[in-house]
Parts: C-alpha cells; sequence; structure tokens
C-alpha cells in the first residue's frame, strides 16, 4: 500500500482518526507538496524529494509490465479515456479492469479478488481511497502493489490539466488547480493551506518547549 502525504492529508488526518490509523498502515508514505517540506524544515527533518502521485504514477505504470491493472475511481467518461491511455501509451499490453470511484467498497475487494491485478490505483480522494486500499491489501494474497491516487484518472482522462512546467517546478500547482476548480477546491486551499501552516508552527513550538534529548 502506497500513499501520499500532503498538506490536505493532514487536515484531514487532524480531524479524522480512522483516516489518520489508514495513513499510519500504508506501507510506504510519500511527502507531496511544498506545505510538507516546509512542516518538516520546522521540525528540523530532510525533506526528501517531491514525489506526487500525478507524476510518480505514470512512471510506476511504465515500469509495471504486468497484464492485470485495476483502476478504480472518478467517473465517465474519464475513466474510459483513462484506461484507453494506460492501455495505449503508458503499459502497452496490459489489460485494465476499472470501476467508478463511487461502489460499496465490498465491490473493489470482489473486482480484485476476480481478477488479481498487480497494480491497484485507486482514484477516488481521501480519506476513502486509503480505507478502500487497506480493505484490499487484507483481502489480496497475491503480490499486488496498491497505490492512493488521489486525482491521477482525472488526469489521465482529460479532465484535468497539468499546470505548466514552470508553475509546477515554483511549488504553485495547486494555485493553478484552485484556478481551474476554485468552487471545488476552495476547501482544500483558501482554508485548509492557513489551518496547516498553523498546526505545523504550533507542532515546531511545542517542539521548541521540550527538553533536550
Amino acid at each position: 500500500m502506497l500513499a501520499f502525504v500532503n498538506a490536505h492529508a493532514l487536515n484531514s488526518a487532524a480531524r479524522d482518526a480512522r483516516f489518520f490509523e489508514a495513513l499510519q498502515g500504508a506501507d510506504t508514505l510519500l511527502r507531496d507538496g511544498v506545505g510538507m517540506a516546509l512542516l518538516m524544515a520546522l521540525l528540523n527533518q530532510r525533506p526528501g524529494l517531491n514525489l506526487n502521485g500525478t507524476d510518480l504514477i505514470p512512471r510506476l505504470l511504465r515500469g509495471q509490465g504486468s497484464p492485470s491493472i485495476a483502476l478504480f475511481g472518478t467517473q465517465e467518461p474519464w475513466l474510459s479515456r483513462a484506461r484507453a491511455a494506460i492501455e495505449r501509451d503508458l503499459a502497452p499490453g496490459s489489460v485494465c479492469v476499472t470501476a467508478h470511484g463511487f461502489l460499496p467498497q465490498d465491490r473493489y475487494v470482489d473486482l480484485a479478488v476476480a481478477h488479481r491485478p498487480r497494480l491497484v490505483v485507486l482514484a477516488m480522494g481521501m480519506p476513502r481511497q486509503e480505507q478502500v486500499a487497506q480493505a484490499l491489501r487484507a483481502a489480496l494474497f497475491e503480490p499486488c502493489l496498491i497505490v492512493c491516487g488521489g486525482a491521477i484518472l482525472d488526469f489521465l482522462g482529460g479532465r484535468a490539466v497539468r499546470a505548466p512546467g514552470l508553475v509546477r517546478r515554483c511549488g504553485l500547482e495547486w494555485a493553478w488547480r484552485l484556478a481551474c476548480e476554485p468552487r471545488r477546491l476552495f476547501g482544500r486551499y483558501v482554508l485548509g493551506n492557513p489551518l496547516f501552516i498553523a498546526r505545523a508552527l504550533r507542532l515546531a513550538l511545542q517542539g521548541l518547549r521540550q527538553p533536550p534529548g
């Protein structure tokens, strides 16, 4: 189970104990975004690489070499378009089983058990995808990588457009996404970013108050 942690994830984990436990239970957590780099710097931790899913997951798909991939998330027609792009450009020769992101959790488990994919990409948004990932990991007994992919299928299917390269390199892709989808993302970024910064500063101050060692 591979998951990504960004400012929105930590804001969600602060108010949702079940989501926090799902993140804690992931086999690998990767840093996503400048917000997490800021937090880690405040806590005297090395931020490491910025490994967001939109960049990393296509690389995983290219290197998969598997005949069976499961794509669970988003909705039509973007799901079918994402599947076509993956089978055509990223993982030729693979066969993708798909399901939109609004089914009961047990349905995804049944599909994965029946098709035995080596790679599962979940694109349902937080916190649902992380909880589905836990259920899949508990049900699957063959080697399988389960990736919590956020909006990756929307990007691959053409529903969402990546920010220009310069914007991404400046760490401002969140602002691009907000400009493209202001109503949906207002709470996440306009309200959520200041809340995240306040929490980060509070954690840093708590660390300063603790005795050395």
